[in-house]
């Protein structure tokens, strides 16, 4: 795995000793991030690459993974989807079962830690540990909550009010709270397997190997195959360019271990394109970083048509890699992509089509919004600038005021 220092050929030397100078004043603390998934999704990545760094930069900083089974899993899918303002049909048997299992976690995972930094609803309830700890809790957010569901959302507020504070990756997706706030983006690594560069000989393999023809114009959303990705409204919008281009379909994800939707999901994109050659549908397993590379990089054009988004990593990626974006003017994506300038919006089927259009016919032009889409990422979404808010932000859990002195 790479170090900090492997990093200042791409953001500078300044940045990484700021980050050094910052880790000098939290040197020897510990932190404990736990979620609910090991694989799988934008959460458990960060996590995996942050982890390791913030103990390269002196602190005690582990990661946890919560238990749950299939019911609970699925209750909190359907709190995923009630936050983010989705219709779901939430019983008293489910708030049962999902304090039932925050219940046990809390016999089975003790929080030790300085700082507890807790990720999403699933293990919201860890909080109960609080009046007999002396860490500082933290609630990370990583859904779009302007507009929840009454019901789950007020389900939550009591666990919420008890942290320290809570983190959102955005001012938009917040909503009033009597504890004090952060807003802090999601990042990408830009030299994980999944976001360094590739050569032409493994990127042509890949592309063998899926049997995708490298000679024509690839049209490719990579997301876990979930409603809210909308790949269905993809396909759609795929088969209205394919009547004036010839160009072929890539929809590529794997599942995430708290996600039950993910098999019901992808059976019906692939009935949806069975009678069509040119789009391939691909279950992709955990931790194939290198494949998902190499297929956003032989893409003429990456699509995200979410229906709601929390931030969207697959947008950052795409951008990393210098790829014209097509998305959806939703959640995180917006602060990604500035419309005609990094990318371009859309805001359904029919704009989709319109836009992916666009981008094929006008190669120069999806090569200049993939230029200005990378320095985008790279001034804004890269992990060391997310490693230093995150040292910041455990810096303001135990210094008063508006002024912490370096």
């Amino acid at each position: 795995m790479p170090q900090l220092k492997d990093y200042e050929a791409i953001v500078g030397t300044q940045v990484i000793d700021e980050l050094r100078l910052l880790a000098d004043k939290v040197k020897g603390w510990s932190v404990q991030m736990v979620n609910s998934t090991a694989v799988g999704g934008g959460v458990a990545e960060i996590l995996n690459r942050m982890t390791p760094f913030l103990n390269e930069l002196g602190i005690n900083a582990r990661w946890d993974v919560i238990k749950g089974g299939e019911q609970f899993y699925k209750v909190t899918k359907k709190f995923h989807n009630a936050l983010h303002g989705k219709a779901e049909d939430v019983t008293p048997e489910d708030f049962s079962i999902f304090n039932e299992t925050n219940e046990m976690n809390n016999k089975t995972l003790e929080i030790t830690a300085d700082i507890a930094y807790i990720h999403d609803p699933q293990p919201i309830g860890l909080i109960h540990q609080k009046d007999h700890k002396k860490a500082k809790w933290l609630w990370r957010c990583h859904i779009d909550v302007s507009n929840p569901n009454e019901r789950v959302w007020s389900f939550l507020r009591p666990f919420i009010d008890r942290y320290d504070s809570a983190v959102f990756s955005a001012p938009a997706f917040s909503q009033e709270l009597p504890i004090r706030q952060f807003l802090i983006s999601p990042s990408i690594d830009p030299l994980s397997d999944k976001n360094r560069e590739l050569g032409q000989e493994t990127i042509e393999g890949v592309l063998k190997r899926f049997q995708i023809d490298p000679g024509k114009p690839i049209v490719t959303q990579i997301s876990r195959f979930d409603y809210l990705k909308d790949p269905l409204g993809v396909i759609e919008a795929f088969e209205m360019v394919q009547r004036n281009i010839d160009c072929q379909l890539i929809l590529a994800g794997g599942e995430a271990t708290d996600d039950p939707e993910g098999s019901e999901v992808l059976a019906k994109v692939r009935e949806r394109a069975r009678d069509n050659p040119d789009v391939h549908v691909l279950a992709i397993p955990s931790g194939s970083d290198i494949e998902i590379n190499a297929l956003q990089r032989a893409s003429s054009v990456v699509v995200q048509k979410s229906i709601k988004e929390g931030f969207g990593l697959t947008v950052a990626e795409a951008l990393w890699k210098a790829r014209p974006v097509v998305a959806s003017a939703v959640g995180g994506i917006t602060l990604q992509v500035a419309h005609k300038y990094s990318g371009l919006l859309c805001h359904s089927v029919e704009g989709a089509a319109l836009a992916i259009k666009q981008l094929l016919q006008n190669p120069e032009y999806a090569a200049k919004l993939g230029q200005n889409g990378r320095e985008h990422i790279r001034q804004n979404y890269l992990l060391t600038r997310h490693l230093r808010d995150y040292l910041l932000l455990f810096l303001s859990l135990f210094y008063g005021g508006d002024i912490i002195r370096l």
